[in-house]
């Protein structure tokens, strides 16, 4: 039995769903405590307890101690069974990382998967759609599996309600290097509004003119229905040759449309200056299939208590040398 404290690193849900997918691609039970301790309301989420049972329903596991709010649990995986599933969340809780605890060990399964994830699709703690769709799933392609994803109805927070449908066409994941993005093909920003002020959107947008020096043609706003919100986002994106960086900002009560724009603007401005292949966000996301890739590397920005923390935890399923080492430009190369 595998032992874990949840106030680890930065303290958060990560730890719990990389244990669960770690958990499931190994067979190796865990039993973990202080669950989510560094958050200012600590325990279970909704969204955790949807993870957790996914990670039950897909693996054939038993949970013991599931419940919003508690602080420890023991999970004991079974067989990872290939299939049809769908998971309602409940609430704006995100389903991009309730796809982080059962994703990579679907990616090993022996067939395909087909997953209807329900809940909050834009949520300012997690990785948008956009991101997984562009950013981390044609970096899963090139390590062996397919994944797909299609946006049914955007959920913002606190409404939720998005939808999402992911195709997972499993396969022996192979190690890839990742250090050489390529040259630059495309940038775009857009900010994404619903049932709000359009003059909150075109602030946004004049924020990140004023600090990304692009053609007016590459900024667009993008009304989508009442039904989808209220909610807010830009999306900024970077096309390269080998790799795709989307920074997001979301629109928050009593933070300036401004301030929104110009922080996300500022976070590209940063990963374009670097040279470095991955953001911080897909650096996270790419050290556990790589993990059970038996290897692999790619070159990062300062690498974040979120990267530190995972990589604490895949040492206690895997018997893995993770380094980081500082690099040229100031990138981070981060070998598996």
């Amino acid at each position: 039995m595998i032992e874990i404290d949840g106030a680890e690193g930065e303290g958060g849900g990560q730890v719990l769903r990389t244990a669960l997918a770690l958990s499931l691609a190994t067979g190796q039970p865990f039993r973990i405590r202080n669950i989510r301790a560094g958050r200012t309301k600590s325990g279970l989420m909704r969204q955790h307890v949807t993870a957790v049972e996914a990670a039950c329903a897909i693996g054939g596991g038993h949970c013991d101690g599931l419940a919003v709010g508690t602080s420890s649990l023991e999970f004991q995986p079974g067989r990872v069974r290939p299939g049809e599933y769908r998971f309602a969340v409940g609430t704006a809780g995100s389903v991009g990382l309730v796809l982080q605890a059962i994703l990579p060990p679907l990616l090993l399964a022996d067939g395909p998967s087909r997953l209807v994830l329900e809940g909050g699709t834009h949520n300012p703690h997690a990785p948008p759609f956009d991101f997984l769709d562009r950013s981390l799933f044609p970096l899963l392609g090139r390590m062996g599996a397919r994944v797909t994803a299609q946006l049914l109805r955007y959920g913002f927070y606190p409404a939720g309600g998005g939808r999402i449908e992911i195709e997972v066409t499993s396969a022996p994941l192979a190690p890839v290097e990742l250090t050489d993005r390529g040259p630059l093909l495309e940038t775009q920003a857009r900010a994404l509004i619903s049932a709000l002020p359009g003059e909150i959107a075109a602030r946004e947008i004049a924020s990140v003119q004023a600090v990304l020096d692009w053609p007016p043609e590459y900024f667009t706003i993008h009304p989508l229905p009442d039904g989808s919100g209220p909610g807010n986002i830009v999306l900024i994106e970077a096309r390269f040759a080998h790799t795709t960086e989307i920074v997001s900002g979301f629109g928050q009560w009593g933070v300036p449309a401004e301030q929104v724009g110009g922080r996300a603007a500022t976070r590209m401005a940063g990963y374009l200056a670097s040279g470095a292949f991955a953001g911080p966000y897909l650096a996270d996301q790419l050290l556990v299939p790589m993990a059970l890739a038996g290897g692999g590397s790619f070159t990062t920005v300062k690498p974040s208590s979120h990267t530190r923390t995972a990589i604490a935890v895949i040492h206690r399923f895997l018997d893995r040398d993770i380094r980081i080492e500082e690099a040229a430009g100031g990138c981070h190369l981060v070998s598996v």
